[in-house]
């Protein structure tokens, strides 16, 4: 709880309104970010953001593949909708294929509570979550992130690593650092969350995520607009 306590009292000393989360977003038309294993690039990861009056929907996609002596090993591909009206969150879906195997999430509102039906998981939501797609940086004080892919649920620990000034594409930025990780030590590793995600100080746009599963991953942003 102290944990939690100071990052919110941080965000607050830089301007940061608690209460605007999705609307901060207003300006932004688009996030591209290239997707690298073992600093190999494998593929993409684009966010769509239209809005409309106080309605906002960010439509992700993912397509990636890793290859060996020009074999497909694994292919990658999701398309997700988040839709949120005057900063509250309407709905959620989103379909997967890993190689042939299909998942989904649908999130929805049921008896004035959300309800996940998921590949993983069916049943009610927990009261303070977030869907785990990164972009919004009021994942940093959420108990629990709901897996895009399948609906499980991840209850998490985030902690604040520091300040860092890192390079996109030439242009310097003075990012804040956070580390997420699994709240339930009895889950298998391959299960685990352990990722750290970069969000530009000023604006507090995500700037890059890396994790280290089965090679080591890096997200990172090549076009904002």
């Amino acid at each position: 709880m102290i944990k939690k306590i100071a990052i919110v009292v941080f965000f607050l000393l830089i301007n940061f309104s608690a209460s605007s989360h999705v609307s901060h977003y207003s300006d932004l038309n688009k996030l591209e970010f290239d997707l690298f294993r073992n600093n190999k690039f494998i593929g993409t990861h684009t966010y769509n953001f239209k809005k409309n009056n106080k309605k906002l929907e960010v439509e992700s996609i993912i397509n990636f593949s890793i290859e060996k002596l020009g074999i497909v090993l694994y292919k990658y591909y999701a398309k997700g909708l988040e839709v949120y009206d005057n900063d509250k969150l309407i709905s959620f879906n989103s379909k997967t294929i890993q190689n042939k195997k299909e998942k989904f999430c649908k999130i929805s509102k049921k008896e004035n509570k959300y309800f996940i039906e998921g590949s993983s998981y069916k049943g009610f939501a927990p009261e303070d979550f977030i869907i785990g797609t990164w972009w919004n940086h009021s994942i940093i004080e959420k108990n629990a992130q709901i897996s895009a892919i399948s609906g499980r649920i991840i209850n998490q620990k985030v902690t604040f690593l520091g300040e860092e000034e890192i390079l996109v594409g030439n242009k310097k930025f003075i990012a804040l650092r956070f580390n997420f990780s699994s709240d339930d030590n009895k889950l298998s590793k391959d299960k685990k969350l352990n990722t750290d995600v970069w969000y530009d100080k000023k604006n507090l746009i995500w700037l890059k995520a890396s994790f280290d599963k089965k090679g080591f991953w890096e997200y990172r942003l090549k076009k904002l607009n």
